[in-house]
């Protein structure tokens, strides 16, 4: 099955930009496995590929869109900053380091992958970028409730884009409150939760599913879209990227949405960015890659 990219559904973001509401990740997709997917991906109708910096795949991204012979403009690409390279400067050249490993000389989105650090510095160079045409809207990834507010309150250009792990097990609908207040448009990481906590076979979402000659995994999918969440999930079996694209003949009744509510534990299936052993272990990441790219670079020198 190939799916009429016409059909998509699009979230306008506040910058006036037009975003795909469903798009494949490819995050814990390895390099070797990489261009093939999203190759695959584009083949079967996605247009909107998600990525990141610690993905370590920007490269394998950028060769299989090169190699679709699909057009650029027909393209929605998104990247990620990771820690180490926030920063007033240090966040400008590894945008400029993302654009060459994609090989494209704009991005339609990039976000600052996680809240901590110096983000406000990291903001001040994304802001530039965006303001220069070098990214089409810019946004946050992980930002809780009360960070995403600061962050709205404490720059002149807000967020546009909020990425954070939304499931029926953890719904953030507080966020989203927050988020429609700031006119941030809401995006899903793990839509499935990877699985956990018995999702795919949850008996709420397996009845909402047969009644509509569906997957569990499409009823989840469809459930964030129709709360007005960008979704994108990750497979590496074209078959499923196939599926995953097949949500947009149903729609789920109130009663069937009102019923997947009332799954929310309010609680991340992985972990939580306010724990204070999460911060110094994404501390430890960051000293980590500094180590090991210091080395690197003595060696050079040798």
């Amino acid at each position: 099955m190939t799916f009429d990219p016409s059909n998509m559904m699009y979230v306008e973001l506040s910058c006036g930009v037009k975003m795909p509401q469903l798009g494949y990740g490819v995050y814990q997709v390895t390099q070797d496995e990489c261009e093939r997917c999203v190759r695959d991906a584009l083949e079967v109708g996605y247009r909107h590929i998600d990525t990141a910096q610690s993905y370590f795949n920007e490269e394998q991204v950028g060769a299989a869109a090169a190699a679709s012979g699909i057009d650029r403009a027909d393209l929605w690409l998104t990247t990620k900053v990771w820690l180490e390279h926030y920063g007033e400067g240090a966040t400008r050249a590894s945008v400029e380091d993302s654009l060459r490993k994609l090989g494209t000389d704009y991005l339609d989105l990039v976000l600052l992958h996680q809240p901590f650090g110096d983000a406000f510095g990291a903001w001040r160079d994304l802001v530039k970028l965006y303001e220069e045409g070098k990214i089409r809207a810019i946004g946050i990834s992980n930002f809780y409730v009360d960070r995403m507010v600061e962050f709205c309150e404490f720059n002149d250009v807000k967020p546009m884009v909020n990425q954070m792990e939304r499931h029926p097990l953890n719904q953030n609908t507080e966020l989203q409150e927050w988020e429609d207040k700031y006119n941030v448009v809401p995006e899903a990481w793990a839509p499935f939760g990877e699985g956990r906590g018995g999702l795919f076979e949850n008996p709420v979402l397996a009845q909402v599913a047969a009644a509509h000659g569906k997957s569990t995994a499409q009823v989840m999918l469809r459930w964030n879209l129709q709360r007005g969440v960008v979704v994108i999930p990750k497979s590496v079996h074209r078959e499923r990227m196939e599926q995953n694209l097949d949500v947009f003949d149903f729609e789920l009744t109130a009663d069937e949405m009102a019923q997947i509510a009332l799954l929310d534990t309010k609680t991340s299936s992985f972990f939580s960015h306010s724990d204070p052993a999460m911060i110094q272990w994404f501390a430890n990441i960051v000293e980590e890659r500094k180590s090991n790219h210091d080395c690197r670079q003595d060696k050079k020198n040798w």
